[in-house]
């Protein structure tokens, strides 16, 4: 049995969506980021970032493992199951790339572009435009990889998922599809799969449509080391 340690957001996604299509055992640990979940010590032990999501693998020989960052668990759980990576060393090597892009382009400024669109105050036009300009940049970039394939390593894999639910909500973030068909038709694709729909409605009820924004909550935006010093002041 795995601990999925998740909340309904598009990183969370990432992993539900994977322990679905690899048909593993899970039991989810809501972390309500809105309430401050992710600061407590108990959490902290497993993801030492205050992020979910996380998990941890007990089915294992010895004490259980746990992982944190959602590059890092989608490739511990392709590597324990053999399954959504390719297993010779170049596909590995290409697999790894695009976690690696996903995690360090697309997601942070598609996240920072859905602050500024949807939690901060207005008047923020400045940065609305360079996320926007930031997030259509790596639509380009998944435009180009899908020119001559369906998939990012060609079959369905990790790279796919990770990607995924940060193009499933362009609308949301006001984003665009309409120069990227090869975009649009991949998304659409991976919209349809059973187990993509049953990941991305997980706790879908708890979702934030609005109710929490940077006016009224500081625990889930514009956050300082204060929690971080906090917990360590509990332990």
């Amino acid at each position: 049995m795995i601990d999925l340690y998740y909340w309904p957001t598009p990183n969370g996604w990432k992993v539900s969506i994977a322990l679905e299509e690899l048909q593993l055992a899970y039991n989810t640990i809501p972390v309500e980021i809105g309430a401050g979940d992710q600061f407590d010590e108990a959490f902290l032990a497993i993801s030492p970032n205050a992020k979910m999501p996380a998990i941890v693998d007990h089915d294992v020989a010895g004490e259980a493992v746990s992982v944190f960052e959602s590059g890092a668990i989608l490739f511990y759980l392709a590597n324990k199951t053999g399954k959504l990576i390719p297993q010779d060393e170049i596909g590995r090597k290409e697999a790894l790339e695009w976690l690696f892009w996903q995690t360090a382009n697309q997601g942070p400024l598609a996240g920072q572009l859905s602050h500024f669109v949807n939690y901060a105050p207005e008047g923020q036009d400045y940065a609305v435009q360079r996320y926007r300009g930031e997030y259509q940049r790596n639509l380009a970039v998944l435009e180009r990889r899908l020119a001559s394939r369906d998939y990012l390593l060609g079959e369905y894999s990790i790279a796919d998922i990770i990607a995924f639910p940060w193009v499933l909500i362009a609308k949301p973030l006001t984003g665009s599809l309409d120069d990227f068909p090869r975009v649009s038709a991949w998304r659409a694709r991976i919209k349809d799969r059973p187990a993509v729909r049953r990941g991305v409605d997980l706790l879908k009820n708890r979702q934030n449509r609005g109710q929490h924004n940077a006016q009224n909550n500081r625990v889930l935006f514009n956050q300082g080391a204060e929690h971080f010093l906090q917990a360590s002041r509990e332990k």
